[in-house]
């Protein structure tokens, strides 16, 4: 063991500049693989004998002379790369912290100054949380949460409060995170995908639903099928604005139109939202009694138990929560249509 951690274990008593420190970027010579690869690629590049060259046209040449640093004054600069001191990008290989699980691969987290950045835009400057969350790439829950724990944060600065920043930098330096560079070309980088859409309940029983063939049978039939009051998918992502500036755009309307339309669309919203939440609270008011104790407040409401509805699984009913198993894959079910309507 102490022969290992003098010899090719040294190598993770100190974290790598800006860049992930996992077993498996290594050799058991302790060599990092990706620095290794690519000075064998470009001495392999550079010791390629001529006739194993292909034949290129006069612009092909010159465009690769022009990428070749060895034939140009000024050495390209890469500013990624010079944050790490010069290491390469970490590979998809390299994100793999248990040599003996290939499956796992660590994921990015936010970076402190994007996280701060995303502060900035929804507490400060009082944009909207999906208008945010759909700029920087980051899923709506999580600029929710990056907002919330920035508060507590700047909250217990102001009281005073000790913060463990040592530790938050030193898991950081250790995880690969998202980054955010203000004053480039590409200051923002996609986090993850913002758009997915969950499994509603009302979509997991299995359906035979006769269609027409003289009609298109679209999304919102679709949901219709499965319930009444079910929104179809493309009113249920997180983000249908951008749905709605895709259409827009490939109906022909330039920047201006769409964005008046989209401010309009972002007011009609919260607009919308406002008076759902007015009603819901006058009803809290109206239908609760909220006893206050010392830690807690209990609400309590009335409840019949005769709301059970015709079928006796009425909304209102005491136990509703609760549910029913589905039957659609129960034995002796008949799950076949019999007639079309």
């Amino acid at each position: 063991m102490w022969r290992w951690l003098n010899g090719p274990g040294k190598v993770f008593r100190k974290a790598l500049p800006g860049s992930t420190n996992y077993m498996n970027a290594y050799d058991k010579q302790g060599n990092l693989l990706r620095t290794r690869n690519a000075g064998r690629e470009a001495g392999s590049r550079r010791n390629k004998p001529e006739e194993e060259t292909l034949e290129e046209d006069e612009e092909t040449a010159a465009r690769r002379d022009l990428e070749n640093p060895d034939l140009t004054d000024e050495e390209p600069r890469d500013e990624e790369s010079d944050a790490r001191g010069g290491i390469p990008k970490e590979r998809r290989s390299d994100m793999r912290p248990y040599p003996l699980n290939d499956q796992f691969s660590s994921q990015a987290v936010l970076s402190e100054e994007l996280r701060e950045e995303l502060y900035t835009q929804v507490a400060v400057y009082k944009h909207d949380i999906s208008s945010v969350a759909a700029s920087f790439s980051v899923d709506i829950r999580r600029v929710a949460a990056v907002v919330r724990l920035k508060t507590i944060e700047k909250q217990w600065v102001a009281e005073g409060k000790r913060l463990a920043k040592p530790y938050s930098e030193a898991v950081l330096a250790m995880l690969p995170t998202t980054p955010f560079r203000p004053n480039t070309a590409n200051p923002v980088t996609p986090h993850e995908p913002i758009n997915d859409i969950e499994v509603h309940a009302h979509t997991r029983p299995q359906i035979f639903w006769p269609a027409s063939e003289s009609r298109q049978f679209t999304r919102e039939d679709a949901a219709k099928v499965f319930d009444s009051k079910l929104l179809p998918a493309d009113k249920r992502i997180p983000l249908p604005m951008l749905v709605d500036l895709e259409r827009w755009k490939l109906e022909g309307l330039d920047r201006q139109e769409r964005t008046k339309k989209q401010i309009e669309a972002d007011d009609k919203a919260r607009r919308e939202e406002d008076e759902k939440v007015r009603k819901r609270t006058e009803w809290q008011a109206r239908t609760q009694r909220v006893v206050q104790g010392r830690r807690w407040d209990f609400k309590f409401q009335d409840i019949s138990a005769e709301k059970v509805g015709k079928d006796g699984r009425g909304k209102d009913a005491v136990g509703y929560r609760y549910g029913m198993p589905h039957e659609d894959r129960k034995r002796g079910m008949l799950k076949i249509p019999t007639s079309v309507e």
